[in-house]
């Protein structure tokens, strides 16, 4: 037993030393999968394995410690497994990092999604912040935890199990909440009888919002690769004819195609929409289902040709997910 304490403490000790290396390794990881999903899928996947065996792993600390030290003897204090809760962040918030990256459209308000959880990344790299600040507000803990494991499971669901990104999203919420259900009990070991009903009211009201606020989310494992306008298609190529930015009322009653191109895991398979959007009033939506597995992306079209009397004015068409994910968008001008 001494003996399997001495290696475990070394190896712990050892990771105290290089910590930034598993924030780079997870980066690293993060990469490798997004470029291996069109590539060879299975080493994606693999890593995916990695981020929910460590998050179940991490759920079950509680009692894999007692197990431990009732079985051979072996005790985990709780600075070890408070580091070890680090380590995981790190890792899957780098990990998800880059397929979020990809996958968002900064001109849009979905930037801010991405945006803090770049914060929540380095807030995890960052020793004192993580620790004095973050650790020590067990509340903020609480949704800090749940945020990251819902950012991972958003990545690691379509890879696994090639769910469209809509049954990602609700499951996500659903892993997250039920696996950050064991970082309440160190709360409830607090005096106070408040503390139950207002961390669980806590947890409810990340995840209403989150769901509320989905638009807002990227999609992390699709990617727009293409997007154009024109008013000629070669269908045997399914290339589009010739770009525009701008129509007058006449030329624009003889149609408009939006083409798209969408990069996606393969296997999987989703529904996505072409919204046009009129002086930013929805007007229409069309739906298109796409299949994974094509680096180019799987290219689709819809036409419109009915178009109202007023048309004049500023015309958006908006790629987005079947929850309402943007994936990107394109403008034009209505001359009259």
């Amino acid at each position: 037993m001494n003996e399997i304490r001495s290696v475990f403490t070394w190896v712990i000790e050892l990771t105290k030393k290089y910590s930034g290396l598993m924030a780079l390794f997870g980066f690293c990881t993060g990469l490798f999968s997004l470029w291996q999903v069109e590539q060879r899928e299975q080493f994606a996947q693999f890593f995916a394995i990695l981020m929910v065996i460590g998050w179940v792993w991490l759920t079950g600390e509680y009692w894999l410690r007692k197990g431990l030290l009732n079985t051979f003897g072996v005790s985990l204090s709780k600075d070890l497994t408070s580091f070890v809760t680090q380590l995981l962040h790190q890792e899957s918030l780098f990990f998800a990092l880059p397929f979020f990256l990809a996958a968002t459209d900064w001109d849009q308000p979905q930037a801010l999604f991405t945006s803090l959880l770049l914060i929540c990344a380095l807030v995890a790299v960052i020793d004192p912040v993580y620790n004095k600040l973050l650790t020590r507000r067990r509340a903020l803990f609480l949704v800090y935890h749940c945020f990251s494991l819902f950012a991972v499971m958003m990545v690691v669901l379509p890879l696994l199990f090639f769910m469209t990104t809509t049954q990602s999203l609700g499951l996500a919420l659903i892993i997250s909440t039920l696996l950050s259900i064991p970082s309440i009990r160190p709360l409830l070991a607090q005096p106070g009888r408040w503390r139950l009903p207002v961390l669980s009211l806590l947890l409810v009201v990340l995840v209403t919002g989150i769901w509320f606020g989905r638009s807002l989310i990227p999609a992390p494992v699709l990617r727009l690769n293409d997007i154009q306008l024109s008013q000629q298609l070669d269908y045997e190529q399914r290339l589009p004819g010739s770009t525009f930015t701008e129509l007058t009322l006449s030329q624009l009653q003889q149609g408009v195609y939006a083409y798209t191109s969408v990069r996606a895991p393969r296997g999987l398979k989703e529904q996505i929409y072409h919204e046009w959007v009129h002086n930013g009033e929805s007007v229409e939506r069309i739906r298109l289902d796409i299949s994974g597995g094509r680096e180019q992306g799987y290219r689709a079209w819809t036409r419109k040709q009915q178009f109202p009397q007023d048309a004049a004015g500023k015309w958006k068409i908006r790629v987005v997910t079947d929850s309402g994910q943007l994936l990107g968008a394109i403008s034009f001008t209505v001359t009259p």
